[in-house]
């Protein structure tokens, strides 16, 4: 008897051991259900969504460099355009710089603003001409006569408007941001069916109820569609604001590179305008999908 329980005592002593070992090598079962995930997940990635892309661009740089190496002078002139090496290099240069990353700083703060107030001020003046056909026929000539002003022909207006440079920065930044917001928020709420609305009221609700609980959900993908197209017209107007006014931000850095003929900055501010604004576009759309899946 005394056996039979020191066996048992050693077994169960060497099942410990081998669970403790288990739990910090991983057990078999958990290798394969560890390999099963990343199997899974190759499976389920979209390389053709990756590759393709990635393709694309390496298509692109290889173009561009025979382009300028050969200073292709045909039709377009590549004689002084830099090359990728040479932009990779003043690249390379420009990050380890304060400069660079102050006028990134005031573009980024300048957009920032700007969005914020375009899209309150937008969304509501959208709602309220989709809502009212009274304020629809007061605020629409407004709309149409303003918004084909391009940004630029803004810039000494603004300057005679504003007190300081940045202001007039910031609003001339607002007005690009501000029309495609209040264009796709009035084409969303004038989109609502009306047995949506007749179905609210039948309930007891009032205009108040229907429009906060019917109406502006319902126009929130348009919205956010309006808000993302405003995001990119931001940041066209922001570098006319900067280009001619500005004396920080990276509009003011690539206008600054051209008059020092620094052509490699040129590009390096090109590319930054061009990653930032995708960045931000980019985190609309990302928001859209959590806060709307329904609309995708």
């Amino acid at each position: 008897m005394s056996s039979s329980l020191s066996d048992s005592t050693n077994r169960e002593d060497l099942d410990s051991v081998a669970a403790a070992f288990n739990t910090k090598r991983g057990s078999p079962w958990q290798h394969a259900e560890r390999g099963g995930k990343i199997r899974l997940f190759l499976l389920r990635f979209n390389w053709l969504a990756f590759v393709v892309p990635l393709l694309s661009i390496t298509a692109g740089l290889a173009v561009w460099q025979f382009l300028t190496e050969s200073q292709t002078q045909f039709i377009l002139d590549f004689s002084n355009i830099p090359t990728p090496v040479n932009v990779f290099h003043s690249f390379r240069d420009a990050v380890v710089t304060a400069v660079y990353w102050r006028d990134i700083y005031w573009s980024m703060y300048r957009i920032l603003v700007a969005f914020v107030l375009g899209s309150a001020i937008g969304v509501t003046v959208g709602v309220a001409m989709g809502y009212s056909n009274i304020l629809k026929l007061v605020i629409a000539p407004y709309i149409e006569i303003l918004r084909p002003i391009p940004a630029i022909a803004w810039v000494p207006m603004a300057i005679l408007l504003w007190p300081t440079t940045e202001e007039s920065i910031i609003f001339i930044t607002f007005l690009g941001a501000v029309f495609p917001i209040v264009l796709n928020t009035w084409d969303g709420v004038r989109r609502v069916p009306n047995e949506l609305v007749r179905a609210a009221r039948s309930l007891g609700a009032n205009r108040v109820n229907v429009l906060f609980h019917v109406v502006i959900p319902y126009a929130v993908p348009n919205i956010t569609v309006g808000m993302a197209l405003g995001m990119g017209s931001a940041w066209f107007a922001l570098l006319a604001g900067e280009m001619i006014s500005g004396r920080f931000g990276i509009g003011y850095f690539t206008w600054e590179a051209y008059q020092l003929i620094q052509y490699g900055n040129i590009i390096v501010g090109m590319l930054s305008i061009g990653i930032l604004s995708a960045i931000s576009t980019g985190s609309i759309y990302y928001l859209k999908r959590k806060l709307v899946p329904w609309a995708e």
